[in-house]
């Protein structure tokens, strides 16, 4: 299906920008020497910026197009991770992803309210694909960047680079869908109805929906935070843990990204045979199992292994908690999208401050042991996912 193939380069090249900074962190921070707390508050800027966006996702799908508003992100996103490339100082690299992380949440609604679109037209489950291509997209520009980093590349061309191709993928993928998410049409099939008694979410109140849409954006940010632990610090448990040269780090979020787009591809199928809960739960244990063998390796092997059952373990979350919000009562499809991915933003904005805090006081094993935790809540509210339209 175009639509389909569109969307999925939406996702595709969204991944491919962030994912082409993140294996010269370990660089950056021996460039500008930056302690693990310090890196720890600047790589939280990313998380600040996506929620100062708050509302604006919703407000400029409706008033520009889900289109342009992927496409105008994708160009905001290239030149604040260029940018990065540039910075003098923990100050300028903590500005740049904060511009970031606003342009990355709205650009993620808005691939998201239109992927939801498509699948709702399609009638079958593709949600989880495209967040698939997604990290497809950040698996092959992360390998990318790694062996750039390892050849002695010019971190600020090749990002650049990366930029430009992003937005170019962007715009091939609007030609696909077309005009499919115009401004009249997001309007008219995102609006939450009104006037009508026969409508049970009429009338509820935005604590009620509030605490329905809770539940899910646990289950998203256990899965946010997962990746967002391998953005920041795979590369710098590679080098502590296992001897991983710092230029060649970059495979350990490699392993987690490419097992996460496995997970996902895969994640379709299973989620249509045993329910998006079912295998929420699974992904929590694996989790769990991959945080210890994080903490406890000592070489290379059990650390990527584990790497890969946290990519794998993660792979529904965010996609099936998306889902779940865009059939919440109360809200339309958008205003459900934006709520849950702005509480799941908010839920993470610790994770890497608290990894950097802890490790600063007892190691990097010991901050990382947030992981088991977050796999343990997953398991706890992962049936919250099996939510039906009513």
């Amino acid at each position: 299906m175009r639509g389909a193939a569109g969307v999925g380069l939406y996702f595709t090249g969204n991944g491919a920008v962030f994912a082409a900074l993140l294996p010269w962190y370990p660089l950056l921070v021996d460039r500008l020497g930056l302690s693990s707390w310090q890196f720890g508050l600047v790589v939280a800027c990313f998380a600040v910026g996506s929620l100062l966006s708050s509302a604006l996702p919703a407000a400029l799908i409706a008033r520009f197009g889900a289109h342009r508003v992927v496409i105008g992100g994708t160009v905001m996103l290239g030149v604040a991770a260029s940018a990065t490339a540039w910075s003098v100082n923990g100050v300028m690299m903590a500005i740049c992803l904060l511009l970031l992380g606003c342009c990355d949440a709205i650009v993620d609604v808005a691939q998201n309210v239109v992927g939801i679109s498509v699948q709702e037209r399609a009638g079958r489950t593709i949600l989880s694909s495209m967040h698939a291509l997604w990290s497809l997209g950040g698996l092959l520009s992360g390998a990318a960047a790694t062996a750039a980093a390892s050849s002695g590349a010019d971190m600020r061309a090749w990002l650049g680079l990366i930029g430009v191709a992003a937005v170019v993928i962007t715009i091939v993928g609007h030609r696909l869908i077309g005009d499919y998410a115009s401004p009249r049409r997001v309007a008219d099939s995102d609006a939450a109805p009104e006037g009508r008694s026969g409508d049970g979410a009429v009338g509820r109140s935005k604590r009620m929906v509030l605490w329905a849409a809770l539940p899910l954006a646990i289950v998203a940010i256990c899965g946010a935070a997962v990746e967002d632990i391998a953005n920041n610090w795979a590369g710098l448990a590679a080098v502590e843990f296992a001897g991983v040269p710092a230029a060649s780090a970059g495979i350990a979020f490699s392993v987690v990204i490419g097992s996460q787009c496995l997970g996902r591809f895969s994640g379709d199928v299973l989620v249509t045979r045993f329910g998006a809960g079912r295998i929420a739960g699974f992904g929590g244990g694996l989790i769990a199992c991959g945080g210890i063998g994080v903490i406890a390796a000592q070489e290379p092997v059990l650390l990527l292994v584990s790497m890969g059952a946290l990519g794998f373990g993660s792979a529904t979350l965010v996609p099936g908690a998306l889902g779940a919000a865009a059939r919440l009562p109360g809200v339309g499809r958008a205003g459900g999208v934006t709520l849950v991915n702005w509480l799941m933003r908010v839920g993470y904005l610790g994770t890497s401050p608290l990894v950097g805090v802890v490790a600063t006081g007892g190691g990097l094993r010991w901050g990382l042991g947030i992981l088991v935790l977050v796999g343990l809540l997953t398991v706890v509210f992962a049936n919250r996912l099996d939510v039906r339209r009513t």
